[in-house]
């Protein structure tokens, strides 16, 4: 089962509306992506810090997460200021240190850990099933939360497949090796898998049907829309607008200054 270790919590966020955290959530992830401007992306990281800040999740789980974002992250710093055309700020034989990549490493640094503090800040501190009803809310396509909530209703079915199907090849002796027999078993492993699968894709729909599935899901979950989620909506989108208008102004500067 995917794991959730946000989810619970009786925090001041926890407790917001699950509709205006997801629109809020998407509206400043949008924004900070079509940012460019330091000053624009500093505040912006500031309030991702203190929306994070505000649910009450202990430091230690939120820097392993930002830990695994980061890691993929140091592939740009290993390769875009050696590769990004600009200014040479150091050079060593033919290895040369460009400004404009250093600065273009840093400007995604910064939008990809403040987007992320705020995804978990906002989304990820409600389950999957309440995500998956609060996108039907939001008027997303039926198709594609009904995908969304059967992926996470039945993934973990899948990964039990899959290991009864490793039990069984290591039972008959199967040690994987760098070999064409262990490329082989292991295109045979994916197969099975994707047979069992399908199989059980099936069973799952004739059941549905069975129960009088009609195409939508029902939710006992109230979604309330009352007075502090209404304000945190407000404050949060002000504090996303004056990060666009700090954008606006920089470049605007740029330009005629």
């Amino acid at each position: 089962m995917i794991e959730e270790p946000f989810a619970s919590g009786n925090s001041l966020l926890h407790r917001i509306d699950p509709r205006f955290r997801v629109i809020a959530a998407t509206f400043f992830s949008f924004a900070v992506a079509l940012c460019n401007g330091f000053p624009a992306l500093l505040a912006a990281l500031a309030v991702a810090i203190v929306t994070l800040l505000l649910t009450g999740i202990g430091i230690g789980k939120i820097i392993r997460r930002l830990a695994i974002v980061n890691v993929f992250i140091l592939f740009f710093w290993a390769v875009l200021p050696l590769t990004y055309p600009g200014d040479t700020v150091y050079a060593l034989g033919p290895v040369r240190l460009h400004l404009a990549g250093i600065l273009l490493a840093a400007q995604i640094t910064i939008k990809s850990n403040a987007i992320v503090m705020v995804l978990i800040a906002l989304v990820a501190t409600m389950t999957l099933a309440t995500l998956g009803h609060t996108l039907s809310r939001l008027k997303v396509p039926k198709k594609l939360v009904f995908l969304l909530l059967l992926t996470y209703r039945y993934i973990f079915v899948i990964h039990q497949e899959y290991q009864k199907i490793i039990r069984s090849i290591k039972i008959r002796g199967f040690v994987p090796k760098t070999s064409l027999h262990t490329y082989k078993t292991y295109a045979y492993v994916v197969g099975m898998l994707l047979i069992r699968a399908s199989e059980r894709a099936d069973r799952v729909y004739d059941a549905m049907r069975c129960r009088g599935f009609k195409g939508k899901y029902y939710s006992l979950a109230e979604f309330q829309a009352d007075r502090k989620s209404w304000v945190f909506v407000m404050i949060f989108t002000v504090c996303t607008l004056a990060v666009i208008i700090m954008e606006v102004v920089g470049m605007e500067f740029l330009i005629h200054g």
